[in-house]
């Protein structure tokens, strides 16, 4: 059994629902009137367009070839009895006359047989309404073109004939035949025309006739339709208007700032409920107002709601190992070049929503976006002081596959299927002592993490340039995180603003994942690491060139192999300890 409340609520639901429901019923019945009655209408019309597209003017077209190459044939023929009666004819000449003459009497003879072919097609057409009666009357017309055509054909040979024989009487009879001949022909293909343009203008003004009826019922029962509408919706809402200006009203002076507004609504409706939680729900408004100003600008629900259950400080900070990643979008300052700045915002906006997605399931905190860079951070009390390592390189690994589908994705994003910018991303992780907590004004604070292990990340990343590499990481992360993960080890590194020198790893994926190939990558990286820290030039070089040989793109080994060039030029100084120096950031 229902609760009282609930019973109530209920009950009220059903007048708005009924009245709402009313309303669109109703214009779904007058759009399908519309719709049916412009379905009726439009047929008829598109019956006549039909038979105009489909046949009528094709044959008229057809016909209208038939009579230029019947013309055509009767100019060779002149052409032939003006040569035969000259002084000196001209053989080739003549012969050449002849086969145009034929040509043209076969491809006429040709269209009408397609024109027949059409006609019979039409006879039997399922799915449009024909002059079934004009129609058989061409059925008849077009072989009397045809038969008066060959006659004309065969009128001429035997003038020709009797030409050539020099038969005077003979020649005369059948010059006479000839200018017979050619008459019926104009005749019969006369009446063709005048059939078939009388077809096709009482068809083209019918079509015209139904637009016009059509267009008028249209916009006789859409006039009808929307004023009926238009009726019934105010009839309906009137009884509305007056709960939704309330309503609309407390809505604006709450978005004003104005947290003592109240509402009574004196009806047994929804609109009576909806102005009862709207009242509670300015009381809770004013609950939080004080939260809202406090931690508005935090971004991160897990910062907010340990500042709100107080496991986090609000003053002060604390020091922690924790693990900070950097990311990059390589080369996006030429990438924005190309692009609109709307392009540019989008294109930000759907790769900070790929890769934060990804930070977020492997339990990072996103401290800032700084351009198109990502900064996050692992650690207590977010995540257990042993596992924020792999957590962030494994964030590393989902990012780095992600962006395979975010790439498959830039179509859509960037509006266009050629010239798509070329998208990579080079990350730095660091894990090490920093200093997090609440930093920042009195009037604006961030929930952040401070140090050397913070900038060392941030140099690993930019690292990546002049290796080549997408993911680099410092010794303690790999130490922390190398259970289900593969590193190998790069380079002795003395980055910008440091002093002491970092060993530096570069994450090759998860252990398992790897490939024969890419597993003795790294015993021949590190094989010639070894040998290019005792300055054995040669052993470095051939260990780097064998990984090449399976890795042909390997920047590492090529980087190396450079340096030992670089370095049989110009050797080391005798107390070189393999560290290399980061000139630049």
């Amino acid at each position: 059994m229902l609760p009282v409340k609930d019973s109530k609520l209920k009950s009220m639901q059903r007048p708005i629902r009924l009245k709402i429901f009313s309303i669109i019923a109703a214009l779904l019945g007058l759009m399908v009137v519309v719709t049916w009655v412009s379905v009726l209408n439009f047929r008829n019309l598109n019956n006549q367009v039909r038979a105009l597209s489909d046949y009528y003017l094709p044959l008229q077209e057809q016909i209208a070839s038939v009579e230029i190459l019947i013309r055509q044939q009767m100019v060779h023929m002149e052409r032939l009895l003006a040569g035969m009666e000259s002084a000196s004819p001209d053989k080739d000449y003549l012969a050449k006359e002849s086969a145009n003459f034929d040509n043209r009497g076969v491809n006429a003879d040709q269209i009408v047989d397609s024109s027949l072919r059409m006609l019979n097609e039409a006879k039997t057409a399922k799915d449009i309404e024909l002059d079934q009666v004009t129609l058989a009357v061409l059925g008849e017309q077009l072989p009397a073109i045809q038969a008066a055509r060959q006659n004309f054909h065969m009128a001429f040979r035997m003038f020709q004939i009797e030409a050539e024989e020099g038969t005077v009487r003979s020649q005369k009879i059948m010059h006479d035949t000839l200018l017979q001949a050619k008459d019926g022909v104009d005749v019969e293909i006369g009446k063709t025309l005048d059939i078939l343009n009388t077809l096709t203008r009482d068809t083209a003004a019918q079509a015209k006739v139904e637009e016009r009826r059509a267009t008028q019922l249209n916009w006789v029962v859409t006039a009808i339709a929307t004023l009926l509408g238009l009726i019934f919706a105010w009839a309906v809402s009137r009884s509305l208007v007056d709960s939704v200006r309330r309503l609309l009203g407390g809505t604006q002076a709450v978005e004003k700032g104005d947290l003592g507004v109240e509402i009574h609504i004196n009806t047994r409706d929804e609109m009576a409920t909806l102005a009862d939680s709207f009242n509670h729900m300015v009381v809770g408004l004013r609950e939080k107002e004080y939260i809202r100003e406090t931690f508005g600008k935090y971004v991160d629900p897990r910062v907010v709601r340990g500042l709100l259950e107080k496991r986090l400080p609000a003053e002060g900070g604390e020091s922690h190992v924790m693990t900070v990643f950097f990311s990059d979008l390589a080369g996006f300052t030429q990438m924005c070049e190309g692009l609109t700045p709307d392009t540019a915002v989008r294109f930000l906006n759907r790769y900070f929503s790929f890769m934060a997605e990804v930070i977020r399931e492997r339990q990072g905190i996103i401290d800032k976006y700084i351009g198109d860079a990502v900064m996050a951070f692992w650690g207590p009390p977010f995540t257990d002081e042993k596992s924020h390592a792999e957590l962030c390189c494994a964030a590393a690994l989902n990012q780095m596959a992600r962006l395979d589908e975010f790439r498959a994705a830039l179509p859509d994003i960037l509006g266009m299927r050629h010239g798509l910018p070329q998208v990579d991303i080079r990350m730095g992780i660091a894990t090490g002592q920093v200093t997090v907590g609440n930093i920042g004004s009195e009037t604006a604070r961030g929930y952040t993490v401070i140090g050397d292990t913070v900038n060392l990340a941030s140099r690993l990343e930019q690292a990546n340039k002049f290796y080549g590499t997408h993911i680099l990481v410092n010794e303690e992360t790999r130490r922390l995180a190398q259970g289900g993960l593969a590193f190998r080890e790069i380079d002795s590194l003395r980055v910008a603003g440091k002093i002491e020198p970092a060993r530096v790893f570069e994450l090759m994926g998860h252990a398992q994942d790897l490939s024969e190939a890419q597993k003795q990558l790294i015993e021949f990286f590190e094989r010639g690491l070894a040998a290019y820290r005792k300055q054995d030039w040669d052993d470095a070089a051939t260990a780097f060139r064998a990984g090449l040989a399976l890795a042909p793109d390997d920047r590492p080994s090529q980087v190396f192999l450079g340096r030992i060039a670089a370095f049989r030029e110009s050797p080391p100084p005798a107390d070189w300890d393999g560290v290399w120096v980061a000139t630049s950031k």
